[in-house]
């Protein structure tokens, strides 16, 4: 679906309210909270849940999330229940040997990064950080990444683009040069994948870690991660019974298995078949295959367009990886404490990371959240 109108009705968003922060956790449209809903009626009444049910909706979203991102096969999809276990399975597989670096950017969110410090201290490794270029935010930071992979490099483990502000990140060519030297390449899609377009056959990251909270539209608890062939024969972190060859049969449970289930299900989490969460993130995935990701992305760019013309008049620094997530970098000396209070009171939601202000719209805002937003800017800094 192309052109995209404003989809606020979808959400249950009070009036006066401007929320431009989906980066931080997105609303939930009604269709979602209404999977939600069925879903704890359904536990309350369990007589009529059968063991089929506990892989049908799970499937569901393997298969909408590997049409998201144009992977082969939904047999490549886990379904987790955060971006630190993805992480955790993906550092569990990587071998790394003394001496080996594993390439990691300045300020990543801390879920992509305890795991792999982790792995580098008990292999005799390190942890490489990459300095984020002085200058406007994002300059130059895929160039910083690159030159950062070398032959000591066994992982870069990095986002899609920058948590703090948006900042860009050229993943395809950072992932080319992680191929020629043999690293493992792993991705954290959260702030990004769900409304930037994302092909998983151009970028060839061997792991793609989404959160569903976010741009998926999901609720808290649950993501979904992809795994390439490179983890085909991996070890899971955790051995629930759901993900060995054969589950789907309750009455053989008992006769235990080593095999496990094909493709990246054998990562799936023991909560897989919450019947809650699973059925309110297959809800979230629907509701984006109707409005299609490239579409979310034009409404975005359309809808930021007045703060980055407001941006370059006044001389405020803008970052950007794409027009859903952009970071304002605030004038030095500026009171953040006085612009915090002000976002309040105009009921502005964004959010401060550092010396940026990350703004985060999504189908549900229009232009007169921007304006809002912008007339705070104005009368603070």
């Amino acid at each position: 679906m192309r052109g995209l109108s404003c989809q606020r009705g979808t959400f249950s968003l009070p009036d006066g309210v401007h929320y431009l922060n989906c980066a931080y956790m997105s609303p939930l449209a009604r269709r979602v909270e209404a999977a939600g809903l069925a879903g704890v009626r359904r536990k309350a009444l369990p007589y009529d849940i059968e063991p089929r049910d506990f892989f049908g909706d799970g499937n569901a979203v393997r298969a909408l999330f590997a049409d998201l991102i144009g992977a082969d096969s939904a047999e490549r999809v886990a379904v987790i229940p955060s971006v630190s276990y993805g992480v955790s399975v993906a550092a569990r597989n990587t071998a790394v040997a003394p001496g080996q670096t594993i390439v990691v950017v300045e300020e990543q969110f801390p879920s992509n990064i305890y795991a792999w410090r982790r792995v580098a201290d008990e292999a005799g490794a390190s942890v490489r950080i990459v300095t984020r270029p002085e200058g406007p935010a994002g300059s130059d930071l895929t160039a910083a990444i690159v030159d950062a992979i070398d032959e000591r490099t066994a992982a870069v483990a990095i986002g899609t683009v920058h948590w703090t502000d948006g900042a860009a990140i050229d993943v395809r060519a950072v992932g080319e040069h992680a191929r020629r030297v043999g690293a493992v390449y792993v991705l954290d899609g959260t702030q990004s994948v769900g409304a930037l377009p994302f092909d998983v056959g151009a970028v060839r990251p061997d792991v793609l870690i989404v959160a569903g909270y976010k741009w998926l539209l999901g609720p808290y608890g649950i993501a979904v991660a992809f795994f390439g062939e490179r983890f085909a024969d991996g070890v899971p972190i955790e051995e629930p019974w759901i993900v060995r060859e054969g589950s789907e049969d309750f009455r053989t449970l008992v006769d235990y298995q080593d095999r496990y289930r094909p493709g990246a299900l054998r990562y799936d989490g023991g909560g897989m078949s919450n019947f809650i969460t699973v059925p309110m993130l297959r809800a979230a995935l629907e509701l984006l295959r109707e409005w299609t990701v490239p579409a979310i992305q034009d409404y975005c760019t359309a809808l930021i367009g007045p703060l980055r013309a407001a941006a370059d008049a006044r001389g405020w620094p803008l970052s950007s990886g794409g027009d859903h997530i952009v970071g304002i970098q605030v004038p030095e000396g500026s009171d953040l404490d006085a612009l915090r209070a002000a976002l309040e009171r105009a009921q502005v939601s964004v959010s401060l990371r550092g010396s940026a202000v990350r703004v985060s719209p999504h189908v549900y805002n229009d232009p007169d959240d921007v304006e809002a937003l912008i007339a705070v800017l104005d009368e603070v800094l």
